[in-house]
């Protein structure tokens, strides 16, 4: 049986939140949106259809937990909830909080503008804020 490994371009572009029974909580480095990224620690896993029934419904659990969350902290006018994998085929889930005034509005968040990196404080103090979110939906 292989072993778990985040794709490189994910650890790359990304922030560890928190770990959740099945899935690593990412943030994106990216301050334009309040934009999660959740990760099954399934070797090889590339489609939903790879994990089993007991941890697609794990995975529904956590999306619904971590959008919840991002709910909670920024009031969004709308979530974005999507697994693509175009790019990266691992199996990975975005949430993103959305915005009517946001620069990609209502299009898509990807190539919309530049992408601004968090600053160490401002990483720090949204990390602090989701990792409080998370653990009662944990």
């Amino acid at each position: 049986m292989s072993e778990f490994i985040l794709h490189p371009q994910l650890a790359a572009d990304t922030h560890l939140v928190a770990p959740l029974q099945l899935c690593d909580v990412l943030l994106m480095n990216d301050a334009n949106y309040p934009w999660l990224i959740l990760v099954p620690r399934v070797a090889n896993a590339s489609e939903l259809l790879d994990l089993d029934d007991a941890d697609r419904t794990r995975l529904r659990h956590e999306i619904d937990s971590t959008s919840q969350a991002l709910r909670d902290i920024f009031q969004p006018d709308k979530l974005n909830i999507a697994a693509l994998g175009n790019m990266v085929n691992q199996l990975h889930v975005h949430v993103i909080a959305r915005f009517r005034d946001d620069a990609a509005w209502p299009k898509p968040v990807w190539g919309a503008q530049p992408s601004r990196p968090y600053a160490p404080q401002e990483l720090d103090e949204r990390i602090s804020a989701l990792r409080d979110a998370l653990p009662l939906r944990m």
